[in-house]
């Protein structure tokens, strides 16, 4: 356990976009660290199309299908059905793209993965159909925004409303640490709450690094049908 003088907190808001490879690979170590603690995880949205989006362009909101706020849209659906719906999508649809290389982000492929879920294609549409899944993917797109966030993965802990200290970014990683890593990870992570002002950490990725990441991202990288923007830090 850590030795932090804060009490851990027992809740998190993991906020993720099903199209970032590298959200996925925390997603997997934070479900790890949520069944060994007993945490609380409320998977929210965030786009990075939005963030990303190039001025003169439309918003994610203003096309008819949009790669992942649509995913998010079928996820805000089912959330308002059972939150563990919302999780159990992100899973399934990110594991479909980041492992499996398919194409969550077609509406075809998308019926087939709910009907693989035991849950009725006919959702697709249903949150396509309804433009209320916009808003709720586009609040929480923004509480992050307020908060000084530019991207994913980011995890809110109690009392950020009120404190935006207590948001970070990452952790960052490929390879999610299971068992008693995951824990300590955990750990580390919290006690970042401990120092407000300490704003990045960061391991320098050599060209090994970097051949690892793209081979553990290959069936992404196959999969998309979009630029990756690759923004520096604010």
């Amino acid at each position: 356990m850590s030795d932090s003088p804060f009490e851990a907190p027992n809740r998190v808001d993991f906020h993720f976009d099903v199209i970032c490879p590298w959200a996925y690979q925390t997603s997997l170590w934070m479900r790890e660290v949520a069944e060994r603690r007993g945490l609380e995880v409320d998977w929210r949205f965030f786009s990075l199309e939005e963030v990303n989006r190039v001025e003169g362009k439309k918003h994610p909101w203003e096309r008819e299908w949009s790669y992942g706020w649509s995913m998010m849209r079928i996820g805000a659906l089912l959330k308002r059905h059972d939150p563990a719906l919302n999780d159990a999508w992100y899973l399934r649809s990110g594991t479909a793209l980041h492992v499996e290389g398919r194409q969550p982000h077609r509406a075809e492929v998308a019926r087939d993965l709910l009907s693989e879920m035991g849950l009725d294609p006919g959702l697709v549409d249903e949150a396509l159909a309804d433009p209320t899944t916009h808003d709720d993917v586009r609040a929480d797109h923004e509480r992050v925004i307020s908060m000084g966030g530019w991207g994913v993965p980011t995890l809110v802990f109690p009392g950020a409303d009120e404190d935006v200290s207590r948001k970070i970014f990452g952790p960052v990683l490929i390879h999610p640490p299971t068992g008693d890593a995951a824990d300590r990870l955990w750990d580390l992570v919290v006690g970042w709450l401990e120092f407000p002002h300490l704003y990045e950490l960061q391991r320098p990725k050599t060209t090994a690094d970097l051949a690892e990441v793209g081979e553990v991202f290959r069936p992404y990288i196959e999969a998309r049908e979009w630029n990756t923007v690759v923004n520096p830090t604010p």
